[in-house]
């Protein structure tokens, strides 16, 4: 049923009270505000079908002979998986509209490319929690550091020739941000001991607080910075907080902060 029928469950069943009590139909019709073909339709309904007749039909055709078959829906979806192929391209190599193409993928929820995990293509199942504060997320981003006027990699190899020389160095982003709000801090620091990421824990902590943010759960991959380190163990005490570790080899778990890493590359590290 729309969101605004002329006619509601209640109102055809008045329809069939009032025409069954021996009123004519166009006095029916008048009563209600419907037309007499409308009371005709379920009144004829009611006789065929009873109390079922007056729900809603289904409102698609009973006969489909254009429908995209399964087996070709499955080669599209299988294309978007693997391939992380667009409605265009798909279009394309499978020689189907590309609005064809489109439906599919939003029929399954694969119309977008951050809605589905990049390495295995399975449709991400987000989360977030209730309240800022409930959880946030830690990590650390390594970056390499790039000599003054720009490396060989900017220019090119034939410009700028490698010097054969040990290299920069790093430098050590770390990042926290809050699951529910999105709210931010990062840090550049010299290293990713467990003593540095203590102390940037609580200058986070103190940064969250500032905005009326109260840290309860911490979660972090399990680098021996933060698995093994007393100083961050004694931080995450300090907290008052919880310290929840993804499980192995699932970098996805502690997808917000992640992302946020690939934001802080695409769009200051390295932008030239």
């Amino acid at each position: 049923m729309h969101r605004r029928p002329r006619l509601n469950l209640f109102g055809r069943q008045l329809i069939i009270e009032r025409v069954a009590s021996g009123r004519s139909a166009a006095v029916v019709a008048e009563e209600l505000g419907v037309s007499r073909v409308t009371v005709y339709k379920w009144w004829r309904r009611y006789q065929f079908e009873g109390e079922a007749g007056l729900l809603d039909r289904p409102c698609h055709p009973l006969r489909r002979p254009r429908q995209l078959s399964p087996q070709s829906e499955s080669a599209i979806l299988e294309l978007r998986r693997n391939e992380k192929l667009g409605p265009h391209r798909l279009a394309a190599r499978l020689g189907h509209p590309r609005s064809t193409c489109y439906k599919v993928l939003r029929r399954h929820g694969m119309q977008r490319l951050d809605c589905m995990d990049r390495p295995t293509g399975r449709v991400i199942r987000r989360y977030e929690w209730a309240q800022p504060g409930d959880l946030v997320h830690v990590d650390v981003k390594k970056l390499g550091r790039i000599p003054t006027g720009g490396g060989h990699r900017g220019y090119g190899r034939r410009l700028r020739r490698p010097t054969g020389k040990r290299g920069q160095g790093y430098e050590f982003v770390h990042s926290l941000v809050d699951d529910h709000s999105r709210l931010a801090y990062s840090e550049v620091l010299a290293d990713e001991q467990g003593a540095t990421c203590a102390q940037f824990l609580r200058r986070a902590a103190s940064f969250l607080s500032a905005h009326g943010v109260r840290v309860q759960r911490v979660m972090t991959d399990n680098h021996f910075s933060y698995r093994r380190s007393k100083d961050f163990r004694a931080a995450v005490s300090e907290l008052g907080a919880k310290h929840i570790f993804i499980p192995f080899y699932a970098p996805q778990v502690n997808g917000k902060v992640e992302r946020f890493n690939r934001t802080l590359l695409e769009e200051w590290a390295y932008v030239q």
